[in-house]
């Protein structure tokens, strides 16, 4: 008997099914439903998972769940300094799935703690000092959080000679708090693995529940982790059998994430301010600011800095993005209409490309500086996210092509790149079996996002 694995992943919008034949390595049926967060994700899931099953006649097929509905993991990073642990949080927060809302760094004061509520994270990541290193300043923000009656978990990776003081510092005042492995155990060491798997935990056990998707407990132990974690595991493995460097857009309503997997290689993709805070060789960033419903208008206005849309064009595609906005649940059904979103996400694919390429200078509290990343030996670009996998082939091919011609953005274009588009959707399905059938994973993506 053929064994199966339900994979899902619940979104903002849409849950997206997966059935894999373990054996096989291969897609063996698939649905979509409409995310019913308004009243209980499990309705929409239930309805997905019963299409994607229909034709199988086999029972007690295991499933395996990955969530960003309700707006996903929202972190803060509070750091000892903005270019050093500030910055090596920042890295890893987002590596861990989260969209990183605010970045602190130094010792918080009374306007600081307003500035991090009004930031309304789900979780905060607090950092600083290397091990063996500075601790007061780590400390100090640990007691500050404590007496004002800070109620979000809290993940602390810093200097673990204070690791059980600062503990014990925020548990004697009711705040929930796990401890972890230093994120910069030594200056130029990023250690992103265990404040990762931290943050997953404090995920599954504090977030997906207080989001209140579910009126159960069931949706919340079926969740294994947030979707662009899932993701990540998935580019991380595919990496490790592909041969070249990795590169993945992933075009979502709200947001535009890119993942990039490169060959360690100190003396290319070093940097004086990278040293010090550590190179993370498998990556991910988010930009809050590009989506192709909640937040397009973000993209013509990114476009228009960047100077990728003329006056007469931005004009037009703004009012298109504005009702996107106000409509997320808009469905593009003529040619005129579709053609606003291939160009919205043309648009928001090389702006993300181009942040997460160059890098960012410092910016706004919720954005410190990030460093560039050399893909000039990308062999293999995928696209992802459902603008490209419902767009025609060759509409898709043409999005991700304009990443690859982007001469005017700032950064190198990859050499000798294919392309090729996630349409059966198994990055997610891939991520979330890598742990118990790491070979299936492994086939699946081989099979499934062969180039050419």
């Amino acid at each position: 008997m053929t064994d199966y694995a339900v994979c899902a992943d619940v979104g903002s919008t849409y849950t997206k099914v997966a059935v894999v034949d373990l054996d096989a390595g291969r897609l063996a049926g698939g649905a979509a439903h409409p995310t019913t967060s308004r009243t209980d994700v499990l309705a929409g899931l239930d309805a997905a998972v019963a299409a994607a099953t229909a034709g199988l006649r086999v029972r007690d097929i295991p499933w395996y769940v990955c969530s960003s509905a309700g707006g996903g993991l929202r972190l803060a990073v509070i750091g000892y300094e903005r270019l050093v642990t500030a910055e090596a949080g920042h890295r890893v927060g987002l590596s861990a799935g989260a969209r990183v809302v605010h970045v602190a760094a130094g010792r918080l004061d009374g306007a600081g703690v307003t500035e991090l509520r009004a930031a309304r994270p789900d979780v905060v990541l607090l950092v600083g000092g290397t091990d063996g290193g500075d601790a007061e300043v780590l400390t100090h923000n640990a007691t500050r959080l404590a007496r004002a009656r800070w109620r979000r978990p809290v993940v602390v990776a810093g200097n673990r000679d204070v690791r059980d003081d600062v503990l014990a510092t925020l548990a004697g005042h009711g705040v929930a708090a796990t401890a972890t492995d230093n994120v910069l155990p030594r200056i130029g060491e990023l250690a992103p693995a265990p404040a990762r798997a931290a943050i997953r935990e404090v995920f599954l056990r504090h977030v997906i529940g207080g989001k209140c998707l579910s009126k159960g407990l069931r949706f919340a132990r079926l969740v294994r982790g947030a979707t662009p974690d899932v993701v990540l595991r998935a580019v991380e493995l595919f990496a490790d059998h592909t041969p070249g460097d990795l590169l993945v857009v992933d075009i979502g309503g709200a947001t535009t994430d890119v993942y990039s997997a490169l060959t360690p290689d100190a003396e290319r993709h070093g940097g004086a301010r990278r040293e010090v805070a550590g190179t993370l060789w498998r990556a991910r960033t988010v930009e809050g600011d590009l989506g192709m419903r909640w937040n397009a208008p973000g993209v013509v206005a990114a476009a228009r800095a960047e100077r990728l849309l003329d006056g007469p064009e931005a004009d037009g595609l703004a009012g298109a993005a504005r009702m996107r906005a106000d409509q997320p649940g808009f469905v593009a059904a003529d040619p005129a209409q579709r053609a606003v979103d291939r160009r919205l996400a043309e648009l928001a694919a090389v702006v993300a490309l181009r942040r997460h390429a160059r890098g960012e200078p410092a910016g706004r509290a919720s954005r410190p500086a990030t460093p560039g990343r050399d893909l000039r030996d990308v062999r293999l670009l995928i696209g992802s996210g459902g603008a490209l996998r419902h767009a025609p082939a060759g509409e898709a091919a043409a999005v991700l092509g304009a990443v690859l011609a982007d001469n005017g953005g700032g950064w190198v274009l990859p050499r000798r790149s294919a392309t090729v588009v996630d349409s059966a959707y198994v990055l997610a399905a891939a991520g979330l079996l890598a742990a118990d059938h790491p070979e299936t994973a492994v086939a699946l993506l081989q099979h499934h996002l062969r180039a050419g």
